[in-house]
């Protein structure tokens, strides 16, 4: 899809598949391009729009490049979508009269950016002004993002932290939870840090391409640039610093809670093997006894005494007894 606009308000393109693009058109916006559009803007500006194998290099000198009289940038950039987020690559061709984007998902940045320049937020937009403005709305919106993951980390934190291992003292036996569902609950707790530090790490690689483009374009185009735009590059760089630390600081807590969770599972492993231990050792004297009553010999003590049956049965329970009192004093059950 494409879409013009002007110094102050968005172009009508239905006709420039015929005519050519608008002269007035500062800002290009290709959202997942087709041939013929790239072709188009490609043939009106002279100017090569990247292609979306392009723009998903990774190595830095693919991603920020100097033209023959502008600049190729390209970055990944989050879909900001909470059920399934994932990177896609976002281009930016900026030169002193025009600037070229090129996406393949929607972004509210753009969306708010089009609402600014149609409502006349300010003067009359420069395609520099409009890559600073793009830059300020992407960082807000990552900003944003990143509030609601650290409000999400404080939600599952109380989760894990208030998470009880075992049935509490006194309560009824339906109020206990059962092995089963404490598996199902810690197995839903380990799923959703996870995500979350996916997710966290698809926004430090947004963030961080970021981070690379906004200092690059502050001393590349310096000679295209309007007259507040070294203050406002420095006050976003200044913004990206701070939320580059915030990012540590949730990574930090992401580790530290999966940290913790991973210890809670092991608990509950380590009370499944104290449960075998038990009845294992409970297990044990019982079957030694009924072991060496049964042995085929001629001339044992207890074989002709009438009461050697309930004996052998009062010691085997007597046996079995004593380990389980003496593990209950002791607390492991």
């Amino acid at each position: 899809m494409l879409s013009l606009h002007g110094p102050e308000s968005a172009l009508e393109h239905a006709a420039a598949a015929r005519s050519g693009l608008p002269p007035d058109a500062i800002w290009i916006d290709l959202t997942d391009p087709s041939a013929d559009e790239a072709a188009l803007v490609e043939e009106t500006t002279g100017l090569r729009v990247p292609s979306r194998q392009a723009l998903s290099e990774v190595e830095s000198s693919s991603r920020l490049r100097r033209i023959r009289n502008g600049l190729s940038l390209s970055t990944p950039m989050i879909t900001f979508d909470r059920a399934d987020s994932v990177l896609k690559p976002l281009g930016f061709v900026l030169t002193k009269d025009r600037i070229v984007t090129v996406r393949f998902h929607e972004l509210r940045a753009f969306a708010e950016v089009k609402a600014r320049l149609a409502d006349g937020d300010g003067p009359a937009a420069s395609s520099t002004e409009i890559f600073i403005l793009l830059m300020e709305e992407l960082v807000d919106s990552l900003a944003d993002a990143l509030e609601e993951m650290g409000a999400d980390l404080d939600a599952l934190s109380t989760r894990v932290f208030d998470f009880d291992t075992s049935a509490r003292p006194g309560a009824r036996p339906d109020d206990r939870k059962a092995p089963r569902r404490r598996d199902i609950a810690l197995r839903r707790i380990l799923r959703s840090i996870g995500r979350r530090g996916k997710a966290l790490g698809k926004l430090r690689a947004s963030l961080l391409g970021l981070q690379r483009i906004v200092p690059f374009v502050a001393a590349e185009c310096g000679s295209f640039a309007a007259g507040d735009a070294d203050a406002r590059f420095e006050t976003l760089q200044r913004d990206i610093a701070s939320l580059d630390e915030f990012e540590t600081r949730l990574t930090e807590n992401v580790q530290f809670l999966l940290d913790a969770t991973l210890g809670l599972i092991n608990m509950e492993q380590n009370n499944t093997f104290r449960i075998l231990t038990v009845v294992s050792v409970v297990g044990i004297p019982p079957t030694l006894i009924a072991s060496m009553y049964g042995m085929n010999f001629k001339h044992m003590p207890e074989l002709d005494w009438i009461y050697g049956y309930p004996y052998g049965l009062a010691l085997i329970a007597a046996s079995a007894l004593v380990p389980v009192v003496y593990f209950k004093v002791k607390g492991w059950f």
